[in-house]
C-alpha cells in the first residue's frame, strides 16, 4: 500500500481543527499536524494577495486521496482549497504500518 502526505491550508485554526478532527474520526487519515502562524502570498483573481493561514499536514494511504479531497471540499470555506498529496518515499516501517492500520482503506 502506498502512503502519502496530504497538505491543505485553512483560513484559521478553528477550521483547521474542524477538518482535521473530522478526517481522523472518519478514519480517512491516520493523523493531522496543524501548523499555525504561516503567511501565504498567492495569486487570486488577477492580483497578488497575502493572508495569514494555518497549514495542515495529514498522513494517509493513496487509495483514500479522493475521499479525503472530497471531504475537505465539503468542510472547507475556500472556493479553491489547497489539497495536494505527496508520496512518502521512505519512512520508519513501524510508522508506515501504523498509518495503514489507522485508516479505512477501500
Amino acid at each position: 500500500m502506498e502512503n502519502i502526505v496530504v497538505n491543505i491550508t485553512c483560513g484559521n485554526m478553528e477550521e483547521a481543527e474542524k477538518i482535521s478532527k473530522a478526517l481522523v474520526e472518519e478514519k480517512l487519515v491516520a493523523c493531522a499536524n496543524i501548523l499555525g502562524g504561516i503567511k501565504s502570498i498567492f495569486w487570486w483573481e488577477g492580483k497578488v494577495e497575502r493572508s495569514p493561514e494555518v497549514a495542515v499536514t495529514m498522513k494517509t494511504v493513496r487509495n483514500n486521496f479522493d475521499k479525503v479531497a472530497a471531504r475537505v471540499r465539503e468542510l472547507h470555506s475556500y472556493q479553491v482549497p489547497e489539497i495536494i498529496a505527496l508520496p512518502i518515499v521512505e519512512g520508519s516501517k513501524d510508522y508506515l504500518q501504523w498509518i495503514e492500520n489507522s485508516v479505512l482503506c477501500k
